[in-house]
């Protein structure tokens, strides 16, 4: 049997350091897909009114040199009328308001501009393939922790990709079904409390993993979540 063609998607990169820009279009590159780059606030408002119908995603330095802030995504948004996807580098954003700025301009996410290599095409999959996932659009935290999750009566153990204060990203080549119902465990680093979760599977893609949505969650072990996610999300910002 054929394997399943997957379609490339042309994707916008703004950031002014070329070594961010760089590895995220070598890393969508390497799939198969297009990737355009940009480094100011001006090159990509020209690059967005030239190649309007063909970007699929715009993945954007929040602080372009000249332009940028909440002030750059309304520009954009003046000319695509809310059609592009954005994603924003989240060491690029400096408050709580930008994000709930951003969440109004119909911003889809946030991504780490310096995940490791094999987290980017994860990170940008749900916003690339949209009907295959069902999207977070809270800021998340790459993580790469340990966790098990238990489905019936298997237990399984994993690698987180990324958490948000409403679920966590799973690497596993056998990834549950969409909808299956399942416990998962973790331990936050640098602490002794143990998260356990009722959740269900939000989203599956056996490129990346799955999708686990927290449907249940002690207050406490909620608590240490958010916290751990705040604190850990606005770190090592750009200036």
């Amino acid at each position: 049997m054929p394997a399943p063609v997957v379609s490339s998607k042309t994707v916008l990169i703004a950031d002014d350091t070329a070594f961010v820009r760089d590895r995220f279009a070598t890393a969508l590159l390497g799939a198969g897909h297009k990737a355009l780059t940009v480094k100011s606030a001006a090159e990509l408002l020209v690059r967005v009114r030239a190649d309007l119908s063909r970007i699929d995603l715009l993945v954007l330095d929040l602080r372009l040199p000249h332009a940028g802030g909440v002030e750059l995504v309304r520009a954009i948004r003046k000319i695509d009328e809310g059609r592009i996807p954005i994603l924003v580098f989240s060491g690029t954003i400096g408050n709580a308001d930008e994000v709930r700025d951003l969440a109004a301009l119909g911003v889809a996410g946030y991504v780490n501009e310096y995940s490791a290599v094999q987290h980017i095409l994860p990170s940008l999959a749900p916003h690339l393939f949209p009907d295959n996932f069902n999207r977070r659009g809270s800021p998340r935290v790459v993580l790469g922790i340990p966790a098990n999750y238990r489905f019936g009566n298997t237990i399984a153990a994993a690698l987180t990709l990324n958490l948000s204060k409403g679920g966590v990203a799973i690497r596993t080549m056998s990834p549950l079904q969409q909808n299956a119902k399942v416990r998962v465990r973790f331990r936050l680093p640098g602490s002794a409390l143990e998260i356990e979760a009722e959740s269900r599977v939000a989203w599956s893609d056996r490129r990346v993993g799955m999708g686990l949505q927290f449907e249940k969650v002690a207050p406490k072990e909620q608590h240490a979540i958010d916290e751990f996610v705040d604190q850990h999300f606005f770190t090592n910002r750009k200036a």
